[in-house]
């Protein structure tokens, strides 16, 4: 994708799809019920010093688990690119990491509806 967000071959407005990726990975990384689990791991993991405060903990697994759905949201559509041979990012392959991360996303936002905005 070319520094102003238009792919070759087209013009189209990748930032809405960009938006959709970074809200649902937020939204993943505050309410997932794996983030116990982000948090243990990490607990084992970093050294003591890092981790000294709960909150510092919480904001480290949030963090993680964030980046984590992203980056897994990422693959469907990066094997999309690489068997269709397309070298920049197309509509087609954003909607790809949307839908996929809002897949991984859905026990993150069931949470969130049960516990209210």
């Amino acid at each position: 994708m070319s520094a102003d967000g238009n792919a070759s071959g087209g013009s189209f407005n990748a930032q809405p799809y960009i938006i959709g990726v970074v809200a649902l990975g937020t939204i993943s990384g505050i309410f997932s019920p794996l983030l116990i689990l982000v948090r243990l791991w990490l607990i084992n993991f970093l050294p003591a010093f890092a981790i000294n405060s709960p909150l510092v903990a919480n904001f480290i697994a949030s963090l993680l688990t964030s980046t984590i759905v992203i980056a897994v949201a990422g693959v469907p559509a990066a094997l999309y690119e690489r068997i269709t041979g397309k070298s920049e990012s197309t509509q087609t392959s954003l909607f790809i990491w949307v839908a996929s991360a809002a897949v991984l996303s859905m026990p993150a936002v069931t949470a969130l509806l049960r516990i209210g905005f």
